[in-house]
């Protein structure tokens, strides 16, 4: 069973959004026509490095990460990987990842109870939805009991907001619906569940005014910084990471369809003050997933 073991005084910070893309068996997490299309959209060359490589090249930048999957297996046709899989394999990296689950929000009361067993019997840290990927309004009725499962663990949960590139520049971008990532469907979540620690993933465009009001709002409301290059990043979100919102926006890659030093690049150039910068890379971090220095 994983536990934690981030030392967090040997570690410079914590990326938030890691893929697993790849199980120890070669299984890949999307079907290969979604995962080439994502790889021409973000411009890489579609590798999909398995766990153990992952963590040994965060060992070696001296950074934690968050690591996960999404079960969307209803939406796609196509067998999730196994959060106990990654739990139980990051359970030997534990010093620098920390393992997230994904369940399938579509079937209903059983994803509820593996929400709870993949917690209480694996140990992961935390849960990662994709509202479009996985084909279900965050808003409506049937996904209640998994918000208040959620809240009632006391586990944050990372939610996708925004464009997507799984589907993008396909016909009909293969039948995903941009609309279920807009983050205003999560905002009576996040005001019906107040113990929920939401994260909305990625700069939320079209849609970015919309996560900075529901995180100015709402204090149990974060946002990562993933899946774009900083130099990218709409004004106001580099405006509010700066100032107001500096206590709950979090660093964040996609890797592996964005490397961290790719990412640093960018965001080294932007104009924000060290002691926020230092927040941002690692601090808000620490505390959301109530990491603490190991002696």
């Amino acid at each position: 069973m994983y536990r934690p073991e981030v030392d967090t005084a040997r570690i410079d910070a914590v990326d938030m959004h890691v893929h697993i893309e790849l199980d120890d068996h070669g299984n890949a997490s999307l079907p290969t026509d979604l995962a080439a299309a994502a790889a021409r959209y973000f411009r890489t060359d579609g590798v999909t490095p398995d766990l153990a490589s992952i963590a040994e090249s965060y060992r070696r930048r001296h950074m934690a990460a968050v690591v996960f999957s999404v079960d969307a297996s209803t939406q796609l046709g196509h067998p999730a990987l196994s959060s106990a899989s990654i739990a139980e394999q990051a359970a030997d990296q534990a010093d620098v990842l920390i393992p997230f689950g994904s369940v399938d929000p579509r079937r209903g009361e059983s994803a509820v109870d593996e929400a709870r067993a993949l917690v209480a019997d694996h140990g992961v840290q935390g849960f990662k939805l994709h509202p479009t990927v996985q084909g279900f309004d965050p808003s409506s009725e049937e996904v209640r009991p998994l918000w208040a499962a959620l809240e009632g663990i006391g586990v944050p949960v990372i939610v996708h907001s925004g464009q997507t590139g799984i589907g993008a520049g396909t016909p009909g971008g293969s039948g995903f619906k941009l609309r279920f990532s807009n983050p205003m469907l999560l905002d009576d979540v996040a005001a019906d569940f107040p113990d929920l620690k939401i994260v909305l993933a990625h700069p939320s465009v079209p849609w970015q005014d919309e996560a900075i009001s529901m995180a100015t709002h709402k204090s149990n409301v974060s946002i990562d910084l993933s899946g774009w290059r900083p130099k990218y990043f709409p004004a106001q979100l580099v405006q509010a990471a700066k100032t107001y919102l500096q206590d709950r926006v979090l660093f964040g890659t996609d890797f592996p369809l964005l490397t961290p030093e790719r990412w640093i690049e960018d965001f080294d150039a932007l104009d924000i003050p060290g002691e926020v910068r230092a927040k941002i890379m690692k601090q808000n971090a620490v505390r959301l997933l109530k990491l603490e220095e190991i002696a």
